[in-house]
């Protein structure tokens, strides 16, 4: 962790900025001649309406982008950030509006990743990692272990490990790019009380954000971009709230907070003592048509829970939802939708939008059979489903058919809004609408929310924004702990009386003079806190993984064998068994490092086929070369392989299923090429190539050592080598990964390389084991390594898997299939089973990463 009182002495002059820079992508002008200084010690507040250019400023200072003209300078001299790790080694660190982080790693290793810290020995240095890291959760105040999952946590809590990771590097340009967003007011003031920190140390910095209260309370100056150009850069006390937002967008801004008419409308839901175990307990409150709900408190105090059990994604534990004078409750998502409530999430990215498809496409997910005709899709029937909401939202585009990537965050969420819209709600529940969207975006929300009302819609709206929440409801609830702490008519509601009922301060700090949302929770209600995360914390540990249920499954199956067939636990059954594990686990461990970077290898057993006949092949010609020559060749052919393969899915750009389903063809019709019909049986060759597999070492067969050995390499390096945790990386979050500057291309390319070479070498052992060989030798065996991977409980989706896994799996599935056999069950249920058992392995990782990575309840202390 970096020392925050340490002095930086730098140069007077500019310590970053850029000087004329244009950038282009294709036709589109992002920016055009941008010119500006971040100077030691001082905050650069960056405004702009979404879209206007702010973003790639951020990203040609952090190296993401490089300029079309102009000059990225760093002390004063022009230079050429080719990548973001070039950004990082000249001291510049980022905090990116969407963070680059990697759920299936844990907290201390996102916190380190791209850099982590080694031993004298030069491997990973876990310990000191975990230690550094709870200093610098402690220091943005996020309560949580270093080896909690990401994944569980919060999106505000991932957002202050962004803070936490930005920290951490020693730099001279600290950039924020809406670091904010998602945090609670509380969490703002901790991150605000470093910025003070860093500025005593002369760090420059640049801050990226929407809400103009943070932005003056933090800055120093204010650039003002629109269209793409600076229009003008001045000291904050130069440039009142007014005239940044009137040259932000060309014109006075209306008023942010409209006007509400009163709700008339009959009451159309009623929540009743409703509770869910965990989360939140005792929340009763009624909504009527036209009536806007606010809902407020910290986050972790059951708000966004209560939107997840409304809408049918979580179920209550106690109480009732009634909704227009009917007793509902909701099985799903989907039932709640037809009953006429709509959900927009706070994580627009994660849950709300898909970001490869277009504009189009996303805006009518939630009313796709609304706009099917003859049961295909109508375009027409799309466009009069959302055109309408989409333009009183004054959404920017190109075009429909734009992705929706394309946009900036206050464009993404207009499409947000708008497929909800088309569902045609009677309730409409916003989980911060306006979250990370610029002035005039947020003026729009708002303007629609109040029309939507006046037409008798009725609102809940949960927003950290106390404004937001003072302006746009008729009645605000506040949420502590999970329950209800205070309810406020529109008229009686203040800042001060919503702060005291979310954190306590009135009854913690009653002699205060003013409130403070840092104020500290009673002594009793922290240590009963800290009591139950210990608890639930021991039940998590307690729990059963996946390595413990493969275990009770080949416990079972040996005894469940071994009773109705003794030959089992014979020592030449065991033996043959040794053998074809060894087999088996060390190409599955070349099929693990592909899966981890959340890609896939069809090919494998062509390669071994292919690889298998050339040992043999020169082990039948040229006897005289030895064991080491053949095995070397076979491991030559399987890196060839995974060269080709590797290198059209890393430079062409081509899915790794599509290039290995060709190259499977490929590579097996090689083999039959080079065997012509013809085959290798075991008298051709000599005997001290049958025995590389077979010899015995303390009882174990010698495939089963190297089985072994791989094993261990493989686990170790993913564990203690940069290369390996940059693996589960990249699988577990390319564009993270590629944001912090590891290598991708490279990566994934040795990745295939080395599996090709653990193919060959598995061929190598297969001409040794099994004697005969021909073309069609390990046909079909894919098939079986794909089964005995995912059984593991490596995740096809990448990023997530352990060697331990691997090697049950393997023994789970190869016992399996020999019970069939000594049970004299027909050989062709064989690739049912294994089908099967790929299909219940992915439903049970699908249900245990869900709950995994369910968000946990965090109720910290504020002090």
């Amino acid at each position: 962790m970096q020392d925050l009182s340490s002095p930086f002495t730098g140069s007077p002059r500019g310590v970053a900025g850029l000087r004329g820079v244009t950038k282009q992508f294709g036709g589109t002008v992002a920016l055009s001649d941008a010119s500006f200084d971040l100077m030691p010690g001082e905050v650069l507040a960056l405004l702009g309406e979404n879209g206007a250019g702010k973003s790639t400023c951020v990203k040609l200072l952090a190296g993401v982008h490089q300029p079309t003209r102009g000059e990225v300078h760093i002390g004063g001299e022009p230079v050429t950030l080719r990548s973001p790790l070039d950004a990082q080694r000249m001291g510049i660190a980022v905090m990116h509006q969407h963070p680059g982080l990697f759920a299936d790693l844990s907290v201390a290793e996102n916190l380190f990743m791209g850099r982590q810290l080694k031993s004298p020995l030069g491997a990973l240095d876990h310990r000191r990692m975990h230690a550094e890291a709870e200093r610098l959760l402690e220091t943005v105040g996020l309560s949580c272990a270093p080896r909690t999952p990401l994944g569980r946590l919060r999106s505000s809590e991932q957002q202050l490990v962004e803070v936490a990771r930005a920290l951490s590097v020693q730099a001279r340009v600290l950039i924020m790019d809406e670091p904010t967003a998602a945090l609670t007011t509380r969490e703002v003031d901790r991150l605000f009380d470093v910025v003070a920190q860093l500025r005593t140390r002369g760090v420059a910095m640049m801050f990226v954000g929407h809400r103009m209260e943070e932005i003056y309370s933090v800055s120093d100056r204010v650039a003002v971009l629109r269209d793409g150009r600076i229009v003008e850069v001045a000291p904050v006390a130069d440039m009142p709230h007014d005239r940044a937002v009137r040259l932000m967008i060309g014109r006075p801004l209306s008023d942010l907070y409209p006007a509400l008419a009163p709700p008339a409308g009959p009451v159309v839901l009623e929540v009743e003592q409703l509770g869910r175990d965990g989360a939140f307990e005792d929340v009763s409150f009624d909504l009527k048509a036209g009536e806007i709900l606010g809902i407020g408190g910290l986050v972790g105090s059951g708000r966004t829970e209560i939107a997840r059990v409304l809408f049918g994604i979580d179920r209550p534990t106690s109480g009732h939802i009634v909704l227009a004078g009917e007793r509902r409750v909701f099985a799903s998502a989907a039932e709640a939708m037809e009953a006429g409530i709509a959900y927009v999430s706070e994580d627009r990215l994660g849950q709300s939008l898909v970001m490869d498809f277009g504009i189009l496409t996303n805006a009518t997910l939630a009313v796709l059979d609304q706009v099917k005709r003859a049961g295909l899709v109508n375009r027409e029937a799309e466009l009069r489903a959302v055109t309408p909401h989409l333009d009183r939202l004054r959404l920017r585009y190109r075009s429909y058919d734009q992705p929706i990537s394309d946009l900036s965050g206050g464009n993404q969420q207009k499409v947000v809004l708008s497929k909800w819209l088309a569902t045609g709600p009677k309730v409409l529940i916003l989980d911060e609408p306006t979250q990370g969207v610029d002035v005039q975006t947020k003026a729009e929300v708002h303007a629609m929310m109040a029309d939507l009302a006046r037409g008798g819609m009725a609102i809940v709206m949960i927003s950290s924004e106390l404004p937001e929440l003072l302006g746009m409801s008729h009645r605000v609830l506040v949420m502590r702990e999970g329950r209800v702490s205070g309810a406020f008519d529109r008229s009686e509601a203040t800042q001060e009386s919503v702060i005291y009922a979310a954190t306590d301060a009135g009854r913690a700090t009653a002699a205060a003079s003013a409130p403070r949302i840092d104020a500290t929770v009673p002594e009793a209600t922290a240590t009963a806190t800290a009591e139950r995360g210990t608890a639930a914390r021991r039940l998590s540990a307690a729990l059963p993984r996946r390595e413990l249920g493969l275990l009770v499954v080949i416990v079972a199956v040996v005894l469940g064998v071994s009773l109705l067939n003794p030959r089992m636990l014979s020592a030449s059954n065991l033996s043959a068994l040794a053998m074809d594990t060894g087999l088996l686990l060390i190409v599955a461990l070349a099929q693990m490092l592909v899966l981890l970077t959340r890609n896939i290898d069809l090919s494998v057993a062509s390669v071994i086929g292919l690889s298998a006949y050339v040992a043999a092949a020169l082990m039948r010609s040229h006897p005289e070369l030895g064991t080491g020559v053949a095995i070397g060749a076979a491991m030559g052919v399987g890196l060839a392989c995974g060269l080709v393969n590797g290198a059209i899915v890393t430079y062409g750009g081509v899915p790794a299923i599509v290039v290995t389903l060709g190259t499977l063809a490929m590579y097996r019709g090689l083999d039959s090429m080079l065997a012509s019909g013809s085959q290798v049986s075991a008298d051709q060759v000599p005997a001290s190539w049958l025995e590389v597999s077979s010899r015995s070492m303390m009882g174990l067969p010698a495939t089963a050592w190297f089985a072994l050995a791989a094993a261990l390499a493989v686990g170790l390096g993913l564990r203690y080598a940069t290369v390996g945790r940059d693996v589960y990386a990249i699988g577990s979050n390319p564009d993270g990964a590629r944001l912090i500057g590891i290598p991708i291309g490279r990566r994934v390319l040795a990745v295939f390389c080395i599996a090709g070479m653990l193919a060959g070498f598995t061929g190598a052992m297969w001409a040794s084991r099994y004697a005969t060989i021909d073309s069609r030798t390990a046909f079909g065996f894919e098939l079986t390594v794909i089964a005995a991977v995912v059984v593991g409980g490596v995740a096809i989706r990448g990023g997530s898997g352990t060697v331990l896994g691997v090697v049950l799996g393997v023994v789970a599935l190869l016992l399996i299939r020999n019970g069939l056999v000594l049970l004299r069950i027909d050989p062709l249920w064989l690739q049912a089973v294994y089908g099967l058992a790929i299909l219940a392995a992915i439903t049970i990782d699908a249900v245990v990463t869900r709950r995994a990575n369910q968000p946990r309840r965090v109720t910290r202390s504020l002090a």
